[in-house]
């Protein structure tokens, strides 16, 4: 990374603690801002917002990489989160300058049930204009209408929310997968889940130079605080999946690192993906920075010669993204949902291997 680029960095994104007296996290500027980007907002502190994927999968032009790695079904997927705030100022991310950036929860809380029921009924009123649609695929459009999966990583950190795991668990009572992710900077939240279908853990750096260099992190322990992430993530029955962000010629040059910390952290999968260019972040990088599929491929396949216990299960070429799977896992990559509600349902723990597949699964349930 170059001096000029990180210095830019450093000025313009210098994270700023809010104050204690804010009542709510969604700053009038930034909820402004975020609505013209096709956000919708749920009660004090949650929002949706429809993947790209969710209307290729509802037009018959096939869905994202988790179709294709795990068996999500993109057009019954719902992207949202349970917090609007972070402790990091990423350099890749897409959020505007004005996104909240705190240490700790603040504002209301909000009932689990008004949050799910409200983002079901933003999903849905932002996808009305597919009934309508004489390319959409009509038994899809019926289809999207029964959210099957919730993703919560589409902005913020879902993992403070003070009552994610009467959340998680409601979702769970309506048959619905989960998928969370976070960047670590939480880990006494993330030691009190309870169930998740499966939990992504954010790895943006190799090393503790280069994370606060690529995170611009808050706290003063954010590496310390990654790494006991990793080590809770490490003792988590349910799947788990590390997350590599590659930005060209500014985090790609430690594999060795990035080795040290996935075998601390021990997920079940790897994903390695390409930054993108877009939002905020095109403030901070290039679009050099951006790599072609080929380029993840060819770092995916040198990381796998020091990762003896993984190997490349797939790819997904127009998300620039590859899949590792840990070989204990016996190629099973995919979910078998009936078996994880089974699970939870009468409150066992969610061991991965028992409710993972070699064969994409139908069994969701209507």
């Amino acid at each position: 990374m170059s001096d000029s680029l990180i210095n830019l960095t450093q000025k313009v994104i210098k994270p700023t603690r809010l104050s204690k007296s804010m009542r709510t996290q969604l700053n009038e500027r930034y909820v402004k801002s975020l609505e013209k980007q096709q956000y919708r907002f749920v009660g004090n502190h949650s929002a949706v917002k429809i993947c790209g994927w969710t209307k290729s999968h509802i037009r018959g032009n096939g869905g994202c990489y988790k179709y294709k790695f795990y068996g999500i079904r993109s057009h019954q997927c719902l992207q949202m989160t349970t917090s609007m705030y972070c402790a990091n100022r990423c350099m890749f991310c897409w959020r505007g300058a004005k996104a909240p950036v705190s240490d700790k929860w603040y504002g209301p809380v909000d009932d689990i049930n008004d949050i799910i029921k409200g983002s079901i009924q933003a999903q849905m009123s932002l996808l009305e204009g597919f009934k309508g649609s004489e390319t959409a695929n009509k038994q899809l459009i019926n289809e999207m209408q029964n959210v099957r999966h919730v993703a919560l990583s589409l902005i913020g950190e879902p993992v403070t929310y003070p009552k994610l795991n009467e959340l998680l668990d409601e979702f769970h009572k309506r048959k619905i997968s989960t998928f969370i992710v976070t960047n670590g900077q939480f880990p006494d939240d993330i030691k009190k889940l309870k169930y998740v279908t499966q939990f992504y853990l954010s790895v943006d750096a190799a090393n503790e130079k280069t994370l606060k260099k690529v995170d611009v992190p808050l706290f003063k322990d954010y590496y310390k605080r990654l790494l006991k992430s990793l080590d809770i993530m490490k003792k988590k029955p349910f799947r788990t999946c590390i997350r590599i962000t590659v930005i060209k010629d500014v985090n790609d040059d430690d594999l060795k690192g990035y080795k040290e910390l996935i075998e601390r952290g021990q997920p079940d999968f790897i994903e390695v993906k390409s930054y993108m260019h877009v939002g905020a972040s095109r403030k901070f990088l290039k679009r050099e920075n951006m790599p072609l599929h080929s380029y993840v491929v060819e770092i995916s396949k040198k990381l796998n010669k020091i990762l003896p216990d993984y190997e490349i299960i797939s790819e997904h070429v127009p998300s620039r993204v590859t899949c590792f799977i840990r070989k204990e896992l016996k190629k099973k990559q995919y979910l078998n949902f009936k078996k994880f509600f089974e699970m939870t349902d009468k409150k066992q723990e969610p061991i991965a291997i028992k409710y993972s597949s070699k064969k994409m699964c139908s069994n969701l349930p209507n």
